[in-house]
């Protein structure tokens, strides 16, 4: 029951985000940030995707092949497109990850495998993002104590939610590992020595921060192109905190198709540094936009994909249809 709901209120949470903004703030601010959409934007969000995938597929190739798994860069960048598609256009949000991990675990020939070394990359990218976005925050605490003073609610709320939160995790814990305390130790050394392996051995872990942090300067690039776009005039040094607390708050899984987290925060960490909190909700519209403009190249590879497989399995079933054969 719980597996069928969660999607549902996942979902419901994106769209109270988005509710509540458009109730405070009107729509002007998504129908500007769709205005403003050009061809250039465009042409530069694509190109900035580019550079973005291929230090993130970079960043995958490393990992799996540190955990013995087979992976090409030109593999890895068309299968890091098609997901980055399918979690833009999806609920939830990681299903295109999901996807790229069970596909490279069967063609590698072990699931599990394949499924940790894309957990593994992924979550070496978080690391690295809420590292240098904390050293970021540190640079600001006026701004983050304005935003804290905003988001933060009272000590009863957080204290409730703690709670039912414990409970939640409690009884997902029980559920899952209470009858098998034994498989799941041992999922957890197997995880652990992936770990080891593919993230933090001598000659892996440089390449894989390098990768994270040169991945991460391009979704940045991108938030201020939005910004440029929008019309901020805003400087690099005034946009940056705003723009890594938006960052930090995307991998929240109550968005739909990307959208409401990262508005909610952009909307008041820009109000909070004078930037203005309309402004701040234009911008991460186009950002938003602009984020799905540059992984449209991995709709084309879905149709090459799909469309490939149309035509093989014909040819096999006519060969397998011929007399003699």
């Amino acid at each position: 029951m719980s597996k069928k709901l969660w999607p549902w209120l996942r979902n419901l949470a994106g769209v109270a985000i988005l509710g509540i903004l458009v109730w405070r703030l009107g729509t002007g601010a998504f129908v500007d940030g769709l205005r403003v959409i050009t061809v250039w934007s465009v042409l530069a969000a694509l190109g900035i995707g580019l550079l973005t995938t291929v230090f993130s597929a970079w960043r995958w190739c490393l990992v799996a092949r540190r955990l013995g798994l087979e992976l090409t860069l030109p593999a890895a960048v068309t299968d890091y497109y098609r997901a980055l598609f399918l979690n833009a256009v999806l609920p939830a949000g990681v299903l295109g990850d999901v996807h790229r991990a069970v596909s490279h675990g069967q063609q590698s020939g072990d699931i599990g495998r394949g499924i940790r070394g894309v957990v593994l990359e992924r979550i070496a990218g978080q690391v690295v993002l809420v590292v240098l976005g904390v050293a970021v925050l540190l640079t600001q605490p006026a701004l983050v104590s304005a935003i804290a003073g905003d988001l933060v609610p009272s000590r009863t709320v957080v204290n409730v939610t703690l709670g039912l939160l414990a409970v939640l995790l409690g009884m997902i814990a029980w559920a899952k590992w209470g009858k098998s305390k034994s498989h799941w130790r041992s999922g957890l050394a197997t995880t652990l020595t992936d770990a080891r392996l593919g993230l933090l051995a001598r000659n892996t872990w440089p390449g894989v921060f390098l990768f994270s942090a040169l991945a991460l300067a391009g979704h940045l690039l991108l938030f201020v192109v939005a910004a440029r776009i929008a019309g901020s005039e805003a400087t690099i040094g005034q946009l940056l905190a705003p723009l890594v607390l938006a960052l930090l708050v995307m991998g929240l899984p109550v968005n739909i198709g990307g959208f409401g987290p990262r508005e909610a925060i952009t909307t008041v960490a820009f109000g909070a540094a004078g930037l203005g909190a309309t402004q701040g909700l234009t911008v991460s519209v186009v950002y938003g936009v602009l984020a799905l403009a540059a992984s449209l190249p991995g709709a084309a590879v879905l149709f090459v994909h799909d469309g490939a497989k149309k035509t093989v399995v014909p040819q096999r079933e006519l060969v397998a249809a011929r007399p003699g054969m």
